[in-house]
């Protein structure tokens, strides 16, 4: 039908004439002398198959097509679900954990020592909050397939993919279909995956940017007639490969061997302050607590059985495995650092960080940090920068005031040579000193 009005609309170029007038002919490119005959002789449409044949044109031509969805389309829209979701879970357990009874009680938000968590994606540079680093990083991700669809798809595998044995699985089985593939590039049984097979949908399929990955590699969707079936099936073809190309695959496959989870890093949202009455008055957002909402349930009747168990005689054992469990309430760390000219440097760590993070911390925030110096925790402990011991492990959770100083012998010969910094911290910092209130 189309092809029919397409060929009167080569002969036949309508005007309209208004309502009521006829559709004339433009005689704007008439036929050769030679075709004059027989273009008398045939005849012409009547008026009211030009006005049928002018509508269903306009119809056919200005259909508005369906929206064909790419692999990254389908993506997305899985991807937005699956934030969707999430979100409203979020929303469920923040909801429950500022709840009535709740051990988080809700603060002013001009009281906190920090107004709250916060990450950096590696991808982008961005700074997020707790709640927004998923959704920008699947984002982020999602751009890369324009750029390299190969490094994207390994990202989605080993990030958007909670369980780490289905991942393992499915890069073993991927790997075994390019090694396959590589040690027989002529055999098309084996440059062919039958997506309804059984092992390819239990450990291929089920994992998320596995698909991308095979597109990737030039994998292609064909659908193929079987043996026995009426109905075609769908399969994913690779087309013969040159060498080179082989070689190029084999080293696609050790890029998904060797991925890792894209993951937002912990901005210490480093920060100096005057020095303080209040450096020990710590006011903690939500975020740094790491209480379920069940856990929040049972926290009313944990504290009425604390009355009871301070009556009691209990070991030192017994009183360390409740100071453990304690900490084990927060996710993170705020931890201030008093120098000595009386100033404050304030920063976030997560809980489970151990010491050298610390040292590291104060070493860059110096502008000699290249000298030796003390860290001293409440109660007058050394903290040592070689040992591995977390935070936890330190008493330092969920926040502490720590006492820095320089080695005393080391300053002694610096003063000597009268080469002493006037100020301590880089000058980053001293540009935007706080108060604390």
């Amino acid at each position: 039908m189309k092809k029919f009005f397409e060929d009167i609309k080569k002969d036949i170029k309508f005007k309209s004439a208004g309502p009521g007038k006829k559709l004339t002919e433009d005689t704007s490119s008439k036929p050769a002398p030679s075709d004059a005959n027989a273009r008398q002789n045939r005849r012409p449409p009547s008026e009211g198959a030009q006005m049928a044949g002018a509508a269903a044109l306009a119809r056919i031509e200005h259909q508005q097509r369906p929206k064909v969805h790419t692999s990254q389309d389908a993506i997305r829209i899985q991807v937005k679900k699956e934030l969707e979701a999430e979100a409203a879970a979020l929303a469920e357990k923040e909801k429950a954990a500022t709840g009535e009874g709740s051990k988080v009680p809700v603060k002013d938000p001009a009281c906190l020592s920090v107004s709250g968590v916060y990450f950096t994606c590696p991808l982008t540079g961005a700074t997020l909050s707790k709640s927004e680093r998923e959704v920008h990083i699947k984002e982020a991700i999602l751009m890369r397939f324009e750029e390299d669809p190969i490094e994207a798809s390994v990202m989605m595998v080993h990030t958007f993919n909670k369980d780490k044995e289905k991942v393992k699985a499915a890069v073993e089985i991927i790997s075994k279909y390019v090694e396959n593939i590589c040690k027989n590039p002529t055999e098309e049984k084996y440059r062919k995956i039958k997506v309804s097979n059984k092992v390819f949908q239990e450990k291929v399929r089920c994992v998320e940017g596995s698909r991308e990955f095979l597109q990737a590699l030039g994998f292609i969707s064909i659908m193929l007639p079987v043996d026995g079936q009426e109905e075609e099936e769908e399969f994913l073809v690779l087309p013969e490969a040159s060498p080179d190309a082989l070689e190029l695959m084999k080293e696609q496959r050790d890029r998904l061997q060797r991925g890792e989870p894209v993951r937002a890093k912990l901005d210490r949202q480093p920060q100096a302050f005057m020095a303080s009455p209040h450096a020990q008055r710590f006011e903690l957002p939500p975020e740094f607590y790491n209480l379920t909402a069940e856990e929040l349930k049972k926290e009313q009747q944990q504290r009425s059985d604390l009355v009871e168990k301070n009556a009691m005689l209990r070991t030192k054992a017994m009183r360390e495995k409740d100071e453990q469990r304690e900490r084990k309430k927060y996710n993170y760390t705020l931890l201030r650092v008093r120098l000595p000219d009386g100033n404050l440097l304030q920063g976030t760590f997560y809980a489970w960080d151990r010491l050298p993070v610390l040292f590291e911390f104060v070493r860059e925030s110096l502008v000699d940090g290249w000298q030796p110096f003390e860290l001293i925790a409440p109660g007058g402990q050394k903290l040592k920068e070689s040992e591995e011991v977390s935070f936890v492990e330190s008493n330092l959770v969920p926040a502490a005031l720590i006492t820095f100083a320089w080695d005393a012998a080391v300053q002694a010969d610096i003063a000597a040579a009268g080469k002493q910094s006037q100020s301590l911290l880089k000058p980053q910092l001293l540009e935007t000193i706080g108060t604390l209130s």
